[in-house]
């Protein structure tokens, strides 16, 4: 299956017969066949005219929007009526505390697994990580202790410091990267990491909304306005193995470097990628979905964007109460 992005300025995106064709003035650039397409991106200043985009939602093919610069907009939507009953039953789980602490810990301990073997794999030449290998580790057996989600988020957040802590050694100085932060990015390591966060954040929801679930209704992480709980919980144990395995493949193997990104002087977003690091990114972060992980539920091996959806019928079997607990996909 396609994933398609559009992201030439002044494109449009037509229907011709079970064709998706997208043009730039007089010039055709894309004619893709409607039964390959799983995902159309478009990203800034790109038209899709109604018969295209009523297509593609019968079609059940997911369409989003962003900015130039890769920020999510937001996604075509089709009634979502016959999932009624199985969000009811998710909201009345996200009120369990103790199902919903259960969950959680199962996500944490996810996370923190997989941050930890993004180290270990690194560690035998690094002396430096060895130190927050152990932190980790600490905070990985206190997940099972914590009593409560805030004493969960406590475990989590030490652990994501000790990882980012380490995380840092693999960016050269002129990266600025002393840590984690992202209200707003303030140097081009973090900008990258926010990019492929979001690409990452736009395919865990989809196939939220492929299964049925409500992406904003989260066990980890809180409710609040305009916030998809459940995708940022789902998109935890997949950070490292996804997204942060792409941006220390660019920039380890130095196909990518602080060139490729621009300074804005906007003090909400002082940096962001240009064209070519775009490119760059979506091409690898597209060649590591496509890459295979072994996965129970598939008997076998599929790739990472089937795998994130077999994570997500996990959780839907846990809220319709045919399965007891939710097993995250651990590196090894």
């Amino acid at each position: 299956m396609t994933v398609l992005y559009v992201r030439e300025q002044g494109a449009v995106i037509r229907k011709t017969g079970q064709q998706i064709r997208v043009t730039e003035g007089e010039r055709d650039l894309y004619d893709i066949p409607l039964a390959n397409l799983e995902q159309v991106i478009m990203m800034g200043a790109v038209q899709i005219s109604t018969p295209a985009a009523v297509t593609l939602m019968n079609a059940s093919v997911d369409v989003v929007f962003m900015s130039k610069y890769g920020k999510y907009r937001g996604r075509l939507m089709t009634n979502e009526s016959r999932f009624a009953d199985l969000r009811h039953k998710q909201l009345r789980l996200c009120d369990d505390s103790f199902k919903a602490l259960s969950i959680a810990k199962q996500i944490v301990r996810g996370k923190i697994n997989n941050q930890r073997v993004i180290l270990q794999r690194r560690a035998k030449d690094d002396p430096r990580l060895h130190g927050s290998l152990d932190g980790m580790l600490a905070m990985l057996n206190g997940v099972e202790q914590a009593d409560t989600l805030d004493q969960l988020r406590g475990y989590e957040g030490k652990a994501a410091a000790f990882y980012f802590g380490a995380f840092k050694t693999f960016f050269t100085p002129e990266w600025g990267f002393n840590g984690r932060e992202y209200h707003p990015p303030p140097d081009p390591a973090n900008a990258l990491l926010s990019f492929t966060y979001t690409q990452l954040l736009r395919d865990v929801e989809a196939k939220i909304q492929l299964v049925g679930l409500d992406p904003y209704l989260g066990f980890f992480h809180a409710l609040g306005y305009n916030r998809p709980g459940l995708a940022l919980d789902i998109m935890e144990e997949f950070r490292p193995s996804i997204a942060d395995s792409v941006v220390l493949n660019l920039v380890r193997g130095g196909q990518m470097n602080v060139a490729d990104f621009e300074q804005t002087g906007q003090p909400d977003f002082p940096y962001r990628l240009g064209g070519r690091g775009i490119a760059l990114l979506v091409h690898a972060y597209e060649k590591r979905m496509d890459e295979k992980v072994n996965h129970v539920l598939a008997n076998g091996q599929t790739d990472y964007r089937r795998a994130i959806e077999l994570q997500v019928r996990q959780i839907a079997r846990v809220v319709r109460g045919e399965s007891d607990t939710y097993d995250p996909l651990v590196m090894s």
